[in-house]
């Protein structure tokens, strides 16, 4: 990319609402900025920001505005993620999915959402192998400071995602983290047992 093309992807990313829900078709806000600087996407795929994004988008790409995407899905109030606490299993598979660090929680301990931190972008919700996760509304618009912040902490998960990577891949840590997985998705499936026995009592 350009310089020109670069300083115009950091001004379309500063008017994205920076949820990180990938609805755009993209792995987050950052790779749409960059393909609509380069011309490789349009303004109207990005479901959270709806009709006042894409007016944004328009004047600084110099294009026509449209109507948002109906295939990127619908524009509507924030959503935040609440976990039914007593049916989590504590597998950690919603603290991986959530972009914005919004989770907390441990293996085999119950997880918690800050709803203050979540975007709505419900990519938490299919992973849960016990649909424990729903999206209820926030009563509250997203701001220009949820973003900034949203922003931050998707860049400082991405940093440390990208740290891992490296360091995985040395042998001797890929085979543990192998065995890692292995004995993850054993203690899932036994929670999930534990789980349907209960539910059948």
């Amino acid at each position: 990319m350009n310089a020109r093309a670069d300083t115009l992807a950091m001004r379309i990313d500063a008017v994205l609402p920076q949820t990180q829900c990938t609805r755009c078709g993209f792995a987050g806000c950052q790779p749409y900025a960059d393909a609509l600087a380069a011309g490789e996407s349009d303004v109207n795929r990005c479901p959270p920001g709806g009709d006042a994004v894409i007016a944004e988008l328009a004047a600084l790409t110099g294009r026509a505005a449209k109507p948002l995407d109906p295939a990127c899905g619908a524009h509507g109030p924030l959503l935040v993620a609440v976990i039914d606490e007593a049916a989590c299993i504590g597998c950690t598979l919603c603290i991986d999915a959530c972009p914005v660090d919004a989770i907390i929680g441990a293996q085999k301990r119950m997880h918690a959402i800050l709803p203050s931190l979540c975007s709505g972008c419900e990519l938490c919700v299919a992973p849960c192998p016990v649909d424990c996760i729903a999206m209820v509304a926030a009563g509250r618009a997203w701001t220009q400071g949820d973003a900034d912040a949203a922003r931050i902490r998707h860049r400082a998960r991405a940093a440390r995602l990208a740290k891992r990577e490296r360091i995985s891949q040395r042998k001797a840590i890929a085979a543990s983290a192998g065995a890692q997985r292995a004995t993850r998705q054993a203690a899932i499936a036994a929670a999930l047992a534990r789980a349907r026995a209960r539910r059948g009592a």
